[in-house]
C-alpha cells in the first residue's frame, strides 16, 4: 500500500489534535468537585485549603459560566491549589436539626441568594478567621463572569471578604492600577480596617486623624518607607461588588488619589465598611521609598 506524504502529515496532525485533546480532558478530570457541602467542608479542613464553591442554577450565566470558564485551561490551573464543591443555589445544610439553604444563611448574604462563586478560608489557623467566607461573586447577570474575573478571584491574596472585595475592583478597573502589586502586609490591611470602621462610624470620609495615623504608620515599617492614604464613598444602598467598583471609580476622578493608586507599591493594604447610611467608606494605605 502506498501512502503520500500529504497523507502522512494529516494523519499526524490528527493525532497530534487527539493527543491535545486527551491532555485536556486528563486536566480535566484531575478536578474533583464535590456536591456535598460537608464534605467538601471536611476535605477543605483536612488538607488546610480554601474551598471554593460553585453555585449553579439553569440560566444561561451558569452554562456559560461553566462551559466557557470553568473549563479554561488557567482557570483549572488555578482552581487545582483549591478543595472544589458544585452546589445548586437551593442545595441544603443542616443547622440544628433543620435543613437550611445554605444560600439563605447570613454567613452568604452577599451572594444575595444567586448563581456564583463564594470562597471559604480553610487556611486560617486562627479561630476568629477559620471558616470565614472571604469572597463572594455571582454571575451577575446574564453575561456572567469571565475567564479574566475569574482569574483575578482566584489569585486575591489572603485577607476579609471586604478587603478582597476591594482588591478585586482596584485590579479589574481597565487602567490596570498598580498598587496592589506589591504585598498586602497584615499592619497596612490592620489600619485600613480601623480606619474604614471609622469613617463608617462617623458616616463622613475623609483623612481623619492622618497626621498622628501617619507616624505610627510610619515607625512599624522597615527602612525609609512612607505611607500614604486613599479614600472614598460609595453611593447609598449599592451592593458589596458594585460598592467597591465605585470607590475605585471615585479615586479615578481624583488626581491625587488616581495616582497612590496607580503607583508601584512595596506593601499595600485596602478595605471597605459600611455605615448605618447604607454608603460603604473604603481605605487604601500604601507604603513606597522616599
Amino acid at each position: 500500500m502506498i501512502i503520500s506524504f500529504r497523507s502522512l502529515c494529516l494523519f499526524a496532525n490528527l493525532m497530534l489534535l487527539m493527543g491535545w485533546a486527551s491532555i485536556a480532558n486528563a486536566e480535566n478530570s484531575e478536578l474533583t468537585w464535590h456536591d456535598n457541602y460537608s464534605s467538601a467542608v471536611k476535605a477543605a479542613t483536612a488538607d488546610k485549603k480554601m474551598l471554593v464553591i460553585y453555585f449553579y442554577d439553569e440560566s444561561e450565566a451558569a452554562s456559560r459560566f461553566e462551559n466557557e470558564v470553568l473549563t479554561d485551561r488557567n482557570v483549572q490551573e488555578l482552581l487545582g491549589n483549591y478543595t472544589l464543591a458544585k452546589l445548586s443555589v437551593d442545595a441544603n445544610v443542616t443547622i440544628e436539626e433543620k435543613p437550611t439553604r445554605i444560600l439563605n444563611h447570613a454567613a452568604f448574604g452577599y451572594m444575595y441568594g444567586a448563581a456564583g462563586i463564594a470562597i471559604v478560608d480553610y487556611t486560617n489557623n486562627t479561630p476568629a478567621d477559620f471558616g470565614q467566607v472571604v469572597s463572594q461573586f455571582n454571575l451577575r447577570g446574564p453575561q456572567g463572569r469571565t475567564v479574566e474575573q475569574m482569574q483575578v478571584i482566584l489569585t486575591l491574596p489572603p485577607g476579609s471578604l471586604t478587603q478582597r472585595t476591594l482588591i478585586y475592583a482596584v485590579r479589574m478597573h481597565p487602567e490596570k492600577p498598580k498598587s496592589t502589586k506589591g504585598v498586602f502586609r497584615r499592619l497596612l490591611a490592620l489600619e485600613t480596617f480601623r480606619h474604614s470602621r471609622n469613617q463608617a462610624s462617623m458616616q463622613l470620609q475623609g483623612h481623619h486623624q492622618w497626621e498622628s495615623r501617619f507616624h505610627q504608620i510610619k515607625a512599624q515599617l522597615p527602612g525609609n518607607l512612607l505611607p500614604t492614604e486613599v479614600c472614598a464613598e460609595s453611593w447609598p444602598g449599592q451592593r458589596l461588588e458594585d460598592a467597591a467598583i465605585e470607590c475605585v471609580r471615585s479615586w479615578r476622578h481624583s488626581s491625587g488619589h488616581w495616582s497612590a493608586v496607580s503607583a508601584d507599591n512595596v506593601y499595600y493594604g485596602y478595605d471597605m465598611k459600611r455605615g448605618r447610611n447604607g454608603v460603604w467608606y473604603a481605605t487604601g494605605i500604601f507604603a513606597r521609598n522616599r
